[in-house]
């Protein structure tokens, strides 16, 4: 934990990062990942200060909403806070240990039941605007889409939508029947380590209600996930809709940073 007397000055990122412009890695992500490095090996330590995004665009020549995805993918990582009146700061110096995420898939099979998979839809297709954006990839031109119905035990439980940016994996409908999704990540090489996930509500629809055994109005639990990789790439939007009648949402809450 930093000691908050202890005060550090602003990094200069104008002479730590090297964003080259013809390089296929999107620049965003050229600044993240210097940023990440600097404070995995301890030269942004715990308590450092970065510069106002309006300085480190000026800095580093980028655009402004190049800089703010650049710090928004640490800060989703839980390696930066941005804090009022003080600015945006480095929380830890090195991540203590990835987080293992699970799928349902993993959940249903540790809890002993027979998790089953319908694939309803694996195909790379071309990538709008909005799907970029949640893959946090604004030069992605490609995306794999899945839709898949999980089953356990023969009865219906959720129903799955993920994005993956193309080239990330290459299921066949066989794998997504057998394995998980992030089973299916890791086996490729993938090292998951974080995720932004939001959990909510809604009714049924006529599809949601067929494919669930539901009846079309019942209660549904959804949920939005953004999953990153220890490089802090998104290798995974999902968003998913599960039976609230057959499903929980179990959360461990712990202190976090006052």
């Amino acid at each position: 934990m930093s000691n908050p007397d202890v005060t550090f000055p602003a990094w200069d990122a104008g002479r730590e990062i090297v964003v080259d412009p013809g390089s296929p890695e999107p620049l965003y992500f050229q600044v993240s990942r210097q940023l990440h490095a600097a404070i995995e090996d301890g030269r942004l330590p715990a308590g450092a200060r970065l510069g106002n995004e309006v300085d480190l665009a000026a800095s580093l020549r980028l655009s402004r909403p190049t800089i703010r995805q650049a710090i928004q993918t640490l800060v989703n990582q839980g390696l930066l806070v941005r804090r009022r009146g003080v600015g945006t700061q480095v929380v830890r110096t090195k991540v203590a240990r990835p987080l293992r995420l699970s799928s349902l898939f993993d959940d249903l099979a540790g809890l002993g039941g027979k998790p089953e998979s319908a694939v309803l839809v694996n195909r790379v297709e071309e990538v709008g605007a909005e799907v970029a954006e949640l893959l946090e990839a604004p030069g992605l031109t490609r995306v794999r889409r899945l839709k898949r119905l999980r089953s356990t035990d023969g009865e219906p439980l959720a129903l799955m939508n993920n994005y993956l940016p193309d080239g990330v994996i290459d299921p066949a409908d066989d794998e997504l029947r057998e394995r998980g999704l992030y089973q299916l990540l890791r086996s490729a090489g993938v090292r998951l380590h974080a995720a932004e996930q939001n959990i909510g509500a809604r009714l049924a629809t006529e599809e949601d209600a067929e494919l669930l055994h539901e009846e079309p109005g019942a209660a549904l639990l959804t949920m939005q996930r953004t999953t990153y990789d220890d490089t802090g790439r998104v290798v995974e939007y999902g968003w998913h809709v599960y039976r609230a009648s057959r499903y929980t949402f179990n959360l461990s809450l712990t202190n976090g940073p006052q």
